[in-house]
């Protein structure tokens, strides 16, 4: 009766696969299914984070050049403050591409409305 009962091991481990050889299938299709739900989080963190700074920035620009553009029409052009103003955003510029050595490259300019 021994003998029949090896039999039936044996024929049985050559029939399917082993235990062990799923378990060993199971652990790379899951490490693979692993790596491939990190790459996608780590590119959805990317963009979270993409979006959080660009979203920061705009807001902060926003924010300031907003006020500072609605005050700057609210103010007479024609009066010492403004020629003020002009003058000394001007030279700041100029000092600021000596700096940097950007002379020379032009610069966008802001026209007031009359």
């Amino acid at each position: 009766m021994s003998e029949h009962h090896e039999n039936e091991r044996a024929e049985s481990h050559e029939e399917g696969p082993t235990v062990l050889a799923v378990a060993s299938d199971g652990i790379r299709r899951g490490s693979a299914d692993a790596v491939e739900a990190a790459s996608k989080a780590w590119e959805s963190a990317g963009r979270f984070a993409s979006r959080f700074v660009y979203t920061t920035c705009y807001t902060i620009s926003y924010g300031v050049v907003f006020p500072v553009m609605l005050a700057a029409r609210a103010v007479p052009r024609e009066n010492a403050v403004v020629r003020g103003l002009i003058d000394g955003a001007k030279d700041a510029r100029t000092a600021a591409d000596e700096a940097t050595g950007a002379m020379g490259k032009p610069h966008s300019v802001i026209v007031l409305p009359a």
